[in-house]
């Protein structure tokens, strides 16, 4: 499988090339392997539409600029049409607060 090299605060990291996740959940699935389900499409629906709301509110209020808004409400509309349902693969159970869950959708 190809990867490219993304870089975070921890060093480098091999993403698989097709995935539109990064770093962080690429840690995330290393750190956390413990049930082997992935989030339930309510939960990923429910953190999208919250961003969403954020942008949109954010974008609205100028504390976001609306190019970064519009990509975001633009991926988060195709996520909530079903599209990128694939690329959701923190497992379920990962460790507490929903963090490593919140990076992959920010990174989708």
């Amino acid at each position: 499988m190809p990867f490219r090299s993304e870089q975070d605060p921890l060093g480098p990291v091999d993403v698989p090339i097709e995935a539109y996740y990064g770093a962080q959940t690429v840690r995330a699935l290393g750190n956390f392997p413990i049930s082997g389900l992935k989030a339930p499409l309510e939960l990923v629906s429910a953190t999208v539409l919250i961003k969403k709301a954020a942008a949109t509110a954010n974008a609205a209020l100028d504390r976001l600029e609306p190019d970064t808004a519009r990509a975001i409400t633009t991926a988060a509309d195709e996520v909530l049409a079903g599209a990128l349902l694939d690329q959701f693969v923190v497992d379920v159970y990962q460790a507490g607060a929903g963090t490593s869950h919140n990076m992959n959708v920010n990174e989708v």
